[in-house]
């Protein structure tokens, strides 16, 4: 098939070596034109714990774009690379908002709340259309439905291109979407490794210590011992099988452990700056 360069910049950054920058949006206008103009490797539009809006998602992916850049770099990869996280957990084996995400232009799906192998093939499957079965990369089975028209003229390809280039890395060397599973329960921690060994195509696995913290019973305090003892055992597990470790919630007070552990996809919070407001009440008196 004709070369097309790499068009996922998470994928990208990836391949390189380099640690990948992203961080969970609100799937809003306001929040994908700032999104667009960062410096962020790609970004996932927030749809677990907000309203599922396809409407929405769809107008936030065109807000993304920018002509601008696209006439000066000469590329149809998007500046940052736009992915969603979908609502349903891993027991629901849902495949339908993932499908409708793809099936508008997105580049990746984090799906919430993995814990078993047969919740992980849903989903890897879900980001994949049906194959034959006597291709080497049959397993995980296809399950997404055939409709990419939006996505087709979104990625700017022929259909034909956007079928060769719409399946998972790394999986297929040449595929585009990123599939992200989150572990959030020591269940799915117990079982990762069965998980890694036995599904194929899996971009990364995120942490979800928030609930992780929950069930141990140190809700949201990502410091404490316990918590960080379960998360290293994710850490290692994704170490053993060659497979991303990405974690959820990068701050300028925990970047340089985060790092050092081994995190390679890191989510970092996309913090609204009052600099200028705190500025006008120093000047004014109001400290």
């Amino acid at each position: 098939m004709a070369e097309i360069p790499r068009l996922n910049g998470v994928i990208r950054a990836l391949e390189a070596g380099q640690h990948a920058m992203t961080c969970f949006t609100p799937a809003e206008i306001g929040s994908a034109v700032a999104m667009s103009a960062s410096k962020f490797d790609g970004c996932v539009f927030e749809m677990e714990h907000q309203p599922w809006d396809s409407g929405q998602l769809r107008d936030c992916l065109q807000y993304m774009l920018n002509r601008a850049e696209i006439a000066k770099t000469g590329s149809l990869a998007p500046g940052v690379t736009p992915m969603a996280r979908v609502p349903v957990n891993g027991a629901e084996m849902a495949q339908w908002q993932a499908k409708q995400a793809l099936d508008l232009g997105c580049y990746g799906i984090v799906f919430p709340h993995i814990s078993t192998v047969e919740e992980a093939a849903n989903a890897v499957g879900a980001c994949r259309y049906p194959r034959l079965k006597s291709v080497a990369d049959y397993q995980p089975v296809g399950l997404r439905g055939d409709g990419p028209a939006i996505a087709v003229r979104y990625w700017g390809l022929s259909q034909q291109e956007y079928y060769q280039r719409a399946d998972v890395w790394p999986l297929n060397p040449h595929g585009e979407i990123f599939c992200v599973l989150q572990i959030e329960d020591t269940r799915g921690v117990e079982n990762l490794d069965a998980m890694l060994k036995n599904v194929s195509g899996i971009g990364a696995i995120l942490i979800g210590e928030g609930d992780l913290s929950q069930e141990l019973g140190h809700p949201r305090q990502y410091e404490h011992n316990t918590v960080l003892e379960w998360m290293k055992r994710v850490v290692d597990t994704c170490k053993k099988h060659n497979v991303v470790v990405g974690h959820p919630h990068v701050e300028e007070r925990n970047v340089e452990r985060v790092v050092k552990e081994g995190y390679r996809l890191l989510m970092c919070a996309p913090v609204q700056s009052f600099g200028h407001l705190e500025a006008a009440r120093r000047q004014t008196g109001r400290g």
